[in-house]
């Protein structure tokens, strides 16, 4: 993204020198996380939709490979498997490195934990509805307010 760093300027003029005006929409950070975070998470899910990708990331969580040896399990074309490993790689899930004339795959720790640390996100929040739900139903119990 070419404006990233004055963008991320931006976000860190109106969050640590000045308030933000208050006419503004939407703040800096909120398009930093909603525009620049969110749309990232979003190709990452967007890549794992085909299950072929899982297939693929699954084979690579045991370590790195290159296309052909990607390809073998699969009734599909090298072209396609290399398709499918360009858009995970877009997607920031798998990286290359060039080795003679061989490029292996493997997993992209940043990727993976990216979205990780959304889920984990989640499971809290999940929690603590849970959480809340076991007060309320062991309140309603001490109260004999069972329905």
């Amino acid at each position: 993204m070419p404006n990233l760093l004055a963008q991320i300027s931006l976000a860190m003029f109106f969050n640590r020198v000045a308030p933000a005006p208050s006419n503004l929409p939407l703040t800096i950070s909120y398009y930093l996380y909603k525009v620049l975070f969110m749309q990232t998470l979003d190709a990452k899910f967007a890549a794992l939709a085909d299950p072929t990708r899982r297939a693929l990331l699954a084979r690579l969580a045991f370590g790195e490979a290159t296309v052909n040896q990607l390809a073998e399990p699969f009734e599909m074309t090298q072209p396609a498997v290399s398709q499918h490993l360009k858009v995970l790689e877009a997607a920031g899930l798998i990286v290359s490195r060039v080795e003679g004339t061989r490029r292996p795959r493997r997993l992209a720790n940043a990727g993976i934990e990216a979205m990780d640390q959304w889920l984990a996100m989640l499971r809290a929040a999940m929690e603590k509805n849970y959480a809340r739900l076991d007060e309320v139903l062991a309140a309603g119990e001490k109260k004999g307010n069972t329905r």
